[in-house]
């Protein structure tokens, strides 16, 4: 089944960006939005009518109580699930082969990744926002933007990308799409755990199922997802086992990654040891994929201390979504003078 997943992509996404790429002014209006509107403009086509439309019948009154939990762990444990995101998440899906294909043939994952790691901060900023799908409708918008990116990034491989194999896969197909969506919830959770960090099943649960109404937003076959701790184990060692290896596209990526963390990680003491620490949680298999080497060792409890300081110094005593966001919002502002959100690419038809 798997196997069939990598030759399956997101036909209602890739409708609409057939027809967004032969109507740029359409990207530039989508771009201008806040909140996806209850009038369309008549000048869409059927395609990108059906796609935000989609959006428009989904009702989050049946999963209140899911959204709720999901959002109070993230006002208890934001700083830390955004740390695991960059150490952990991120260098995770670089060591899966034929998906970092796909990410590597982005320039801009190269040579801007301080503003892609912005955007992606952004979108889950967003996402566990309180009150998010239940009295605040904006983050179906950044949901919808997302998963227009990635039917972007199909379209273009598929017609520019000469040096694309078969044996990859189709780009930005559903086992990756998967693999991401473990990666940003069962993997932040490993990784809270390597911490000395106790996370009890029901907090896990509440996690993947927030995780599953995510996934179903960015076009995500929600049918293989899983329920409990012990099936999240169970899919991420399948997937685990079907892609991690050595790859030039991984190893470029990563190697992208550790120089901008080396530069713009505040704490010198935490930007020296980045590759250390990167491989920590990786553990053997998926840093030998990437080439990591670590040089000391590290104990999880003590990195996790360190880690808790370190978000004390930034955020303060009181934790919570608001203070975790203005202080991401202040780091934004000093290291490029704006702040970050998530726009649909303008291709110019000439």
């Amino acid at each position: 089944m798997f196997d069939d997943l990598r030759q399956q992509q997101d036909e209602l996404a890739d409708r609409a960006i057939s027809a967004l790429i032969q109507n740029p002014d359409w990207v530039k209006t989508i771009n201008s939005w806040e909140r996806i509107p209850d009038k369309l403009s008549q000048d869409f086509s059927k395609e990108v009518t059906d796609f935000f439309e989609f959006y428009r019948r989904t009702d989050s009154s049946a999963v209140k109580a899911i959204l709720e939990r999901g959002q109070q762990f993230f006002e208890k444990n934001g700083d830390l699930y955004t740390a695991m995101l960059g150490f952990y998440s991120l260098p995770y899906c670089y060591a899966f082969a034929d998906g970092a294909e796909v990410l590597v043939r982005s320039k801009r994952i190269i040579d801007a990744i301080g503003e892609r790691l912005g955007e992606t901060g952004y979108f889950v900023m967003e996402i566990f926002r309180p009150g998010a799908f239940i009295s605040d409708d904006r983050a179906y918008l950044v949901c919808a933007k997302v998963r227009l990116i990635h039917a972007f990034s199909r379209y273009f491989i598929k017609h520019y990308a000469k040096d694309w194999q078969s044996t990859y896969g189709m780009p930005v197909n559903q086992e990756d799409m998967i693999g991401t969506n473990i990666a940003f919830s069962q993997i932040v959770l490993r990784g809270l755990f390597k911490l000395g960090i106790s996370i009890d099943e029901a907090e896990h649960q509440a996690v993947l199922a927030y995780w599953k109404w995510i996934g179903e937003l960015i076009g995500i076959e929600v049918n293989y997802w899983p329920e409990t701790s012990k099936e999240a184990f169970e899919l991420d060692k399948l997937i685990r086992s079907r892609n991690i290896r050595a790859s030039a596209a991984g190893q470029k990526l990563i190697g992208a990654l550790l120089s901008y963390y080396r530069k713009a990680v505040p704490d010198a003491a935490l930007a020296s040891q980045v590759e250390g620490i990167v491989s920590f949680f990786l553990g053997k298999e998926a840093s030998k994929a990437l080439n990591l080497k670590s040089e000391i060792s590290i104990q999880g409890d003590l990195l996790g201390l360190f880690f808790k300081l370190n978000g004390l110094k930034n955020f303060g005593a009181k934790k919570s979504y608001t203070t975790l966001k203005r202080a991401l919002d202040q780091q934004q502002i000093q290291q490029f003078g704006k702040l970050m959100t998530i726009q649909l690419p303008v291709i110019s038809r000439s």
